[in-house]
Parts: structure tokens; C-alpha cells; sequence
């Protein structure tokens, strides 16, 4: 019997005898499982016919055998053991007794045939014996160009077919009006430039694709492995030079055997064209850096790995995964009034996240630096995608959730503990800048510098928290947030927070020094605007030594 096929997706065909007991019950119920997961039921039997591969099992009226063609992804290699691991699992979560007797690959790959375009080609005539030298000249020049502008396509019917080359002539000149096919009015010119290939032989599309894919990946990880070999040393050379050196040899025998098809020296041009433009993107210039080498390398097996375990992914599979892991990465990236890189630099400077006034785009940019941290963790789900696409492991559903459980754990331990490291590791040096009356580091928008602060108020009645202002001395500003200036002292490494609007803030270069202005004092009620050569620090004040008082 024939079932129907639902529209899906699908790499390999695998032709399994599928043995279902239980009885009429279960046997429709199979029937709707097979044509649930879109496997076309070709036939069934009962166990221990007289012929087919019933034959060779026991008579057993409560059993019957079915023809299943399973549709599956992944590679080729393996694909029977995948098959029935499938099957198998169909059978589990409908809670029928199936067992798969038998499973062959089916090779099902589409040929490139060789394709022309149809043009008018009008009949040579004869010339009269004895006719003008200078005539038969003309005939030969006409020719000629009549040859080259059918090859450009002036002379393009606007047909197309494909087949070797005598079945394209014959199928461009059939069924034509007005007896054109008699007359010879029509021929066909290649599309790919190549008129001569033998009509027997075979270009198929898949295995053209695989190993014009591996010649590709192949020479990408020669050029990376022979980087990283370079800069290496000892059994780390030699360990590299080997990668390299297989990369190199699959590559090659990938791109000589692309193109069977009278193509050898095509083949070996493309071949060492790709070569060369691998390794000399790579070496150029003073070359790559072992970590970038590294870095890209590691790149490519993540993206091929992942996009192999994506692709094979169901929507209920993308609902366990991915929404989970995008909720997480949403509500860890983006708390509060600012990202979690930000949370902990602020934390490590004895600040709130409330007092970093961040850009969305900044926050945005550190998300991104925090993704950045999770491609280390990846490496699991990368190798699951491998394994799963030549098959060697079971595609249990439940394996999934304990694959999701696990990748969350390492990924708060392993991403929180790097996050950790690097907001703290920016919080540390902005410290260290701070004590010693540096130009602080930035950090994902965060831009502290050093300012003098003059009070446009007597400073009896300025309001703060966390001390009390010294206009004499710059502090590290964070800028402004909910309408304070968030500040930094030198001296005892306290936070201080003033009204921005009842200090007027001049940007110095460094934090050594005094500031020249001390705004109005107490009781006289007018300003004193800071002027030293526009920098706001003047020089300090000499002590009782008469020198300088050293800056701290």
C-alpha cells in the first residue's frame, strides 16, 4: 500500500523493514505514525511469505511487515543505524512494538546533464565552381563572424535543453513549424563554454557539492593549522604541521576528484588557485597572529557544528532550546538600570548600577561582549550537533532537556565567572588610575575622568552624600546621573555624590595637583570662576620646605 507523504525536510533515504505486532489495532496505528513523521509505506507483508524478505523470518499471525521508506537528516555515513534509532523512537513515544528487520541507504543523487541554448543557424550553400577568389574570401569572413555572434547569443532562439550533445540537437530541432528540423535552420551552443564531454558520463549534483564543500573547509583549516604551526614550538610544531599536512591531502584529492568529466585540468587549477589564495591570506602582510589563527579555526567548527544541529531541530525542539536560552540571556544582559558588565564594575568601585548613566547602545555593546563569553560553553552543544549528524548518537528527545540543564549550568558558572573577571578586571585598573592620578580607562560607555568641581553655592550649604567636597582637589567623575555628579576621591577611595545642579564640573587632565578655584565661600555669596591656562589645576601650593607639596 502507498501512503501519503507529509512535505518535510530531508538528507538521506533509508528503505527499512519495519516488523509492527499487536494486531489490526496496532497496525493502523503504525500506519499513522509512519505517515505522522512522513515515511512513505510502500508495501506490507506477513512475516514468512513465500518470497521477498519475509521469507528468511517465522510465520506469526499477529505481526506484520512494512516497506518504509525513512527520510532523515544527516550525512550518508551511517545513515541505516540512524534510520532504525529513528523508528525506534517513533514507535517508543506512540507505544507500539516495532522492530526494524532490515535497513538499506538509498542512493538517489541528480545528475548534472550538460546544458545548450538553441540558435538559427542557416544552411551552408555551395559556391559555383570557378567562382571569385575574392568571393570565396567574403563567404569565409562572414562565416566566421556568423560562428563568433551565434557563440555571444545574437542569434538565440530563446530555447534551452539539456542532454549530451547529439540528444540536445535532436531535441532543440524537434516539433518545429515550417519543417525546420529538415532543414538544418537550428543547432545548439553549450552554456558552460565546454562543447566536447563524453555522453556517457555522469556529474552528479550531491557529490559535486560535498566535495567542492571539503575542498573549501579543507584548505581553510591547512592555512589556519600551518599559522598556528609557525608560531609554535617544539611538539606543538609538529603536532600542527601534521593538521595541516592531512587538511592539505583531503583537499587536494577533494579537488582533483570534483569534476569526473574530462575535467582533470580544471580540476587541478581550481585546486591550486585555492591553495595559493588560502595561505596567502594568511601569511600576508605579516600574517596572522596565532590566537586569530586559533580564534577562526575554532570559529568554523562552531558555526558548522551548530548550524548541523540547528538544521535538524523541530519546533518543539527550537521551543526547548532556544526560548529558554534567549529568556536568559535577555533578563541576565539587560537588568536593572543598566547590563550586568556594568552592574559588576559598578559594584567593584563601591558604586549602584543607578549611579552609571550608560547609553542604551552601550549596553547593547556589552550584551554582545557578554555573548561573547558563552562561545567557549558552546563547544557542547557543537559537538552534540557533530556526533548527531553522523549519527552516532540516539536522537532521544529526552536527551535534549538534560543537554538543555547541563549547557545552562556551565553556562551561569563558566559565562558568570568570566563576566566577573573582566567587569572587576576594568574596575581594578580605573581604581589603580584613580590612586595614582591617571586618566582612567573607559568601559562600554562609562568614560571617567578627571574634574574640578567649584560650588555656584557656599559650600556650608552644599548638599552631598558620602563626604564632604574639597574644591581644591580633583576627584574622578562619572558623570551625572539622577541629577548627580557621581565622583571618586583620590585620597580615600570614597564615593561622593553632589547636586549637578550647584556645582559647575571643569574637565582636568590629570588628578594631580590642586584645583585653582574654591567657588564662593561661606556667607560671601559670589563666584569664583577657575582660571589656569583653562585647565582648572594650578600648581601646588609650597609647603614649609618651600618645595612643592608632593601630590598623593
Amino acid at each position: 500500500m502507498a501512503g501519503r507523504i507529509a512535505r518535510a525536510r530531508y538528507d538521506q533515504r533509508v528503505l527499512a523493514l519495519v516488523e509492527v505486532r499487536g494486531g489490526d489495532r496496532d497496525w493502523a496505528e503504525a500506519e499513522q505514525v509512519f505517515e505522522a513523521h512522513g515515511w512513505l509505506v510502500l508495501d506490507h507483508s506477513p512475516p514468512g511469505g513465500a518470497s521477498g524478505p519475509g521469507a528468511a523470518l517465522r510465520p506469526d499471525p499477529a505481526a506484520r511487515l512494512y516497506r518504509v521508506e525513512v527520510r532523515l537528516y544527516g550525512s550518508a555515513r551511517r545513515a541505516e543505524r540512524g534510520a532504525a534509532w529513528h523508528v525506534r523512537r517513533a514507535a517508543r513515544a506512540a507505544q507500539l512494538e516495532m522492530y526494524v528487520r532490515r535497513a538499506d541507504r538509498l542512493e538517489r543523487d541528480v545528475d548534472l546533464l550538460p546544458e545548450w541554448l538553441a540558435h538559427s543557424a542557416p544552411r551552408r550553400t555551395a559556391r559555383p565552381p570557378g567562382s571569385p577568389a575574392r568571393g570565396r574570401l567574403v563567404t569565409r569572413v562572414r562565416r566566421r563572424l556568423g560562428r563568433w555572434a551565434a557563440r555571444t547569443g545574437a542569434y538565440d532562439t530563446g530555447t534551452m535543453v539539456s542532454g549530451a550533445p547529439l540528444e540536445a540537437l535532436r531535441l532543440a530541432r524537434a516539433d518545429l513549424p515550417g519543417g525546420a528540423a529538415a532543414r538544418g535552420d537550428v543547432s545548439v551552443r553549450p552554456m558552460d563554454g565546454r562543447r566536447r564531454r563524453p555522453a556517457s558520463s555522469r556529474r552528479p549534483e550531491g557529490q559535486l557539492d560535498r566535495r567542492l564543500a571539503r575542498l573549501a573547509l579543507s584548505f581553510f583549516v591547512m592555512a589556519m593549522a600551518a599559522v598556528i604551526a609557525v608560531h609554535s614550538t617544539g611538539a606543538a610544531r609538529y603536532g600542527w604541521a601534521g593538521v595541516a599536512l592531512i587538511a592539505l591531502g583531503v583537499g587536494t584529492w577533494a579537488g582533483l576528484t570534483m569534476d569526473r568529466v574530462g575535467e582533470r585540468s580544471t580540476n587541478l587549477l581550481l585546486t591550486v588557485f585555492l591553495g595559493v589564495v588560502f595561505l596567502g591570506i594568511s601569511f600576508s602582510d605579516g600574517g596572522l597572529s596565532t590566537s586569530q589563527a586559533a580564534t577562526n579555526l575554532y570559529g568554523l567548527v562552531l558555526a558548522a557544528a551548530l548550524w548541523l544541529l540547528v538544521r535538524q531541530w523541530s519546533w518543539g525542539e527550537w521551543a526547548t532550546w532556544v526560548v529558554p536560552l534567549v529568556v536568559t540571556l535577555v533578563f541576565s544582559s539587560f537588568v536593572g538600570a543598566g547590563s550586568v558588565l556594568h552592574a559588576l564594575y559598578a559594584d567593584a568601585l563601591s558604586l549602584s548600577p543607578g549611579d552609571l548613566d550608560v547609553p542604551p547602545i552601550w549596553q547593547f555593546a556589552s550584551a554582545l561582549r557578554l555573548v561573547s563569553f558563552l562561545l567557549p560553553v558552546l563547544l557542547l552543544p557543537a559537538v552534540w550537533g557533530i556526533a548527531k549528524h553522523f549519527h552516532y548518537v540516539k536522537p532521544d528527545e529526552r536527551m535534549n532537556g538534560l543537554m538543555y540543564l547541563a549547557l545552562l549550568a556551565v553556562f551561569l558558572v563558566t559565562a558568570g565567572g568570566i563576566a566577573v573577571d573582566d567587569a572587576t578586571g576594568a574596575a581594578r585598573r580605573t581604581a589603580e588610575a584613580a590612586r595614582k592620578g591617571d586618566p582612567a580607562p573607559s568601559y562600554f560607555g562609562v568614560e571617567p575622568e578627571w574634574s574640578c568641581l567649584e560650588p555656584t553655592v557656599p559650600l556650608a550649604s552644599l548638599p552631598g552624600e558620602g563626604g564632604r567636597l574639597d574644591p581644591t582637589r580633583p576627584y574622578l567623575s562619572f558623570g551625572v546621573a539622577g541629577g548627580d555628579a557621581v565622583l571618586r576621591d583620590r585620597e580615600s577611595g570614597d564615593t561622593l555624590k553632589v547636586p549637578a545642579g550647584k556645582v559647575r564640573i571643569v574637565p582636568v587632565d590629570t588628578g594631580r595637583g590642586r584645583c585653582a578655584g574654591s567657588g564662593p565661600t561661606a556667607g560671601s555669596g559670589s563666584d569664583r570662576t577657575a582660571d589656569s591656562g583653562g585647565s582648572g589645576v594650578s600648581p601646588a601650593p609650597p609647603s614649609a620646605t618651600g618645595r612643592p607639596a608632593a601630590a598623593r
